[in-house]
């Protein structure tokens, strides 16, 4: 097929389609009203179809071949759109794409927050966003199936990686509501020894607080899977504290004061050395780093009144 049709014939079928109009698309034109008429019948030539039934009335109307393809020549112009922009973008150095990958167990919040920024800030940047497990994050670098990752500090990162320390997420001691040690407003390491403990393991990388304080111990690779065996009374766990907060399990977990909670999980921004970051995944950085930063001084409020 032989197209001959062109974008600018496109843009006038929409805008009289629109506006029911020819005459008033040609004072927005700045063009005698026959020559939209012109553009749209040389349009209508070239597809073989009838887009507007001109003995309707003053007013054009769509045809049925018109309304089934109104939508179709939107759609062509966004993505015409979308060319332009990205080309613009990529012409002033930003990224035409941005993979991210992240650890499952990452804050929420903070990344439905900078996304929504990145939208504003970065219209016509592609995103594409993995969760996974942490040492599955940092695979996706090496094997450049990601540009950037979020993950919680460990020590056995891929040598080809750079690292940025963003912030930090608590960690809480907890167990189910229903649980004996529930009842208890202290426990010591001893008290805790005599429960099941629900431990973080992964096969490739550490989380702090991954040595078990009790010598009965189920481990999983998903701080939600423990989240969801706690809330069943299986044990108590060292979780992250937004994990603790998530509104699924509001009312169902009891956070314990004992001897000792493992350190808080440092969250780092990851990406290949050989490969720099462009400028909006340096800004996507900056707001992850503000959003870590607030929940760190709300959760440092919250605990000064109690």
């Amino acid at each position: 097929m032989n197209i001959q049709w062109n974008l600018e014939q496109l843009r006038l079928f929409v805008s009289v389609a629109e506006q029911r109009s020819f005459s008033a698309v040609a004072r927005d034109q700045r063009k005698a009203q026959s020559a939209i008429s012109t553009a749209i019948a040389l349009l209508e030539d070239d597809l073989g179809v009838s887009l507007f039934d001109r003995s309707s009335g003053r007013q054009p109307k769509l045809t049925e071949a018109g309304n089934a393809l109104l939508d179709e020549a939107r759609e062509v112009l966004r993505q015409c759109e979308r060319l332009n922009g990205r080309a613009l973008a990529m012409m002033r150095g930003q990224e035409a794409r941005l993979r991210l990958a992240q650890d499952e167990a990452m804050p929420y919040q903070p990344i439905i927050e900078s996304f929504e920024a990145l939208a504003e800030r970065f219209p016509s940047l592609e995103v594409q966003l993995t969760s996974a497990a942490q040492g599955e994050v940092a695979r996706k670098l090496v094997e450049r199936r990601a540009d950037l990752g979020l993950l919680f500090f460990h020590d056995q990162i891929p040598e080809a990686l750079e690292r940025r320390v963003l912030g930090s997420v608590e960690m809480v001691t907890v167990c189910g509501v229903d649980h004996p040690l529930a009842k208890q407003a202290q426990v010591d390491c001893q008290q805790l020894a005599q429960h099941r403990q629900l431990l973080m393991s992964t096969q490739s990388s550490v989380y702090p607080g991954s040595e078990p304080a009790s010598p009965q111990v189920w481990r999983a690779d998903s701080f939600y899977v423990m989240a969801e065996w706690l809330v069943r009374g299986l044990g108590w766990a060292w979780l992250p504290r937004h994990v603790v907060q998530y509104p699924t399990y509001h009312g169902q977990m009891v956070e314990l004061s004992s001897e000792w909670t493992p350190p808080a999980l440092v969250v780092e921004l990851v990406w290949r050395r050989d490969e720099p970051l462009g400028p909006a995944a340096r800004w996507l950085a900056e707001r992850f780093a503000v959003h870590l930063q607030a929940i760190a001084e709300k959760t440092d409020k919250l605990r000064r009144h109690e």
